[in-house]
């Protein structure tokens, strides 16, 4: 593995991170610099390398190429006091079924050194988690809480987290959704993997997508935002000119029904406000919410197409 240090700001930095199974393409070419104190969403569909990254950030799999280090450390020959700083969530969960959660806290309490267990005891009220049963006899979710608790419980400075809420019901997700936002407020970091983009919009800083293993685009969610089809109505007092608004950038599938227009548009509202009150006097206008898992889809298609021209 070559050696890529990152800043003194960086929780995550990896150069060009490679894995391939054989011919079997894991990942390729990662770039990735998340900054401490940050909330990091990595986004793709299922099956686009966003487990592989992470293993390798773990050192559970060696690359093929390319280097990482997390706070600081080399991935590889530090993998052992890098896991005294980190919590982790792996995608697949798996747990003791003979243990209570009480019993598997513990027992990564003691791999640990020791936790603070009123801290224990306010999560799990938090998450509503009943400790005092078995792991086996818990639904999904309820196993899922067991292990967000042993992730947050001794407090790291960086969480990694692969599709965390997976079986948690919508109260629980608002409850881990502050819970990040509290490790993110104390200057801890936050690297959030999943396939659903409204899971980590409310919570993310920046959110890099990665498909077919490849990194597509790395933004914050204010730069997705910005991007995001939205749909805008006006009602003006007087009949609309379709080609006024379709001279804005942006404005797409104008339809003009009298002094009432619609349009999709996907550029800056002070362009299509300022060319609207230059020339007509507006009595309504209302816009839907800029949908961002659109977004998500167009760079999960172009990066589907880019591939298409190179094969």
């Amino acid at each position: 593995m070559t050696s890529g240090k990152g800043s003194e700001t960086s929780a995550i930095h990896t150069v060009g991170l490679t894995k391939y199974y054989g011919s079997h393409l894991g990942m390729e070419d990662v770039n990735l610099d998340v900054q401490k104190g940050e909330v990091f969403g990595f986004l793709g569909p299922n099956g686009a390398g966003k487990s592989t990254t992470i293993r390798t950030l773990l050192d559970e799999i060696r690359p093929t190429s390319g280097s990482a280090t997390i706070l600081g450390m080399d991935t590889h020959r530090d993998a052992v006091t890098i896991r005294r700083h980190i919590g982790y969530i792996p995608g697949d969960l798996a747990l003791y079924p003979n243990l209570t959660g009480m019993d598997t806290l513990t027992f990564f309490a003691n791999m640990r050194g020791g936790v603070d267990w009123s801290y224990v005891d306010e999560l799990a009220d938090r998450l509503d988690s009943d400790l005092s049963r078995k792991v086996g006899d818990l639904s999904t979710g309820n196993r899922q809480k067991v292990g967000v608790i042993q992730a947050f419980m001794h407090r790291p400075d960086l969480l990694i987290m692969d599709e965390p809420t997976s079986g948690l019901d919508p109260l629980v997700q608002r409850e881990f959704q502050k819970m990040v936002g509290e490790v993110s407020a104390e200057g801890r970091t936050v690297f959030l993997s999943s396939h659903t983009l409204s899971e980590v919009q409310r919570v993310a800083d920046r959110v890099g997508i990665i498909r077919n293993g490849r990194l597509i685009t790395v933004e914050s969610v204010a730069e997705l935002r910005s991007k995001a089809t939205r749909q805008v109505e006006f009602v003006l007092d007087a009949k609309a000119d379709v080609a006024a608004f379709e001279a804005v950038d942006g404005v797409r599938n104008v339809m003009v029904e009298g002094n009432h227009v619609e349009m999709s548009f996907g550029g800056d509202m002070g362009d299509l406000l300022t060319m609207a009150t230059e020339r007509y006097g507006i009595d309504d206008i209302k816009t839907s919410e800029a949908d961002l898992e659109e977004i998500f889809l167009t760079y999960y298609h172009e990066g589907e197409e880019e591939m298409e021209v190179r094969g």
